[in-house]
């Protein structure tokens, strides 16, 4: 189970987060400031963090600037009432990957955690194989039957992501949210614009085939 730490110096807040997560299969921990969350982390291994901004002894942008700069790669949604475009500048700088400005809608933040744990899993895999057809995350290559193709970013990220769980079905939804980010304007269709290249990238190859489900979205599917 992902373990997610809460830090938040709003007990009741805190306690609110770390309910909504429990229910939804996560395992928080609480921490009431950035200071105990820096303690917290010498002796706990975490999948994600949840952080405030303005909080006493370590506010929010020191927390993740300090992890970012003591090279922790965990993924750090920031939740704060400071919603001003240069406090959101500010978080992002830090290293935050995502940022929700109070007052929040706690099922906003479950759909949150839910797709920066899925990138964040996507990057650190690095390699997905099936048969003689193999992903490398770092290279941005497909390589089968001893061609080695490079694939446009998200087009890579689309392939590994529906890779990632070979006949699970993929929304068009989910897709954009994992791998265009939450918030983002681009139109939905590009999905399926980028789905078609891929399409023709691997017509040849004898491992794996995109399935389109009608009305749902795209699968993975080995070829027979």
């Amino acid at each position: 189970m992902f373990k997610i730490l809460v830090v938040e110096d709003d007990m009741e807040l805190r306690r609110l987060f770390s309910r909504v997560l429990s229910r939804n299969g996560y395992v928080p921990i609480e921490a009431a400031d950035g200071a105990q969350a820096l303690d917290i982390l010498e002796h706990e291994t975490v999948d994600l963090i949840i952080s405030d901004i303005m909080m006493p002894k370590v506010d929010g942008f020191e927390l993740t600037a300090s992890l970012r700069e003591a090279g922790y790669k965990i993924p750090i949604l920031m939740i704060t009432a400071a919603g001003s475009f240069d406090d959101m500048k500010r978080g992002f700088s830090s290293g935050t990957d995502d940022y929700m400005i109070k007052p929040i809608n706690v099922d906003e933040m479950i759909i949150r955690v839910g797709a920066l744990l899925r990138r964040a899993q996507m990057i650190s895999e690095r390699k997905q194989s099936v048969g003689g057809t193999v992903l490398d995350y770092d290279a941005m290559t497909v390589s089968y039957e001893g061609s080695n193709v490079m694939l446009p970013q998200k087009e890579f990220q689309i392939l590994y992501k529906l890779l990632s769980e070979i006949g699970h079905i993929f929304t068009r939804q989910q897709l954009m949210d994992d791998i265009w980010g939450f918030d983002t304007d681009t139109d939905p269709h590009t999905v399926e614009v980028h789905i078609g290249r891929l399409r023709d990238k691997l017509r040849d190859n004898q491992d794996i085939e995109i399935a389109t489900v009608r009305g749902v979205g795209y699968k993975v599917v080995k070829r027979v």
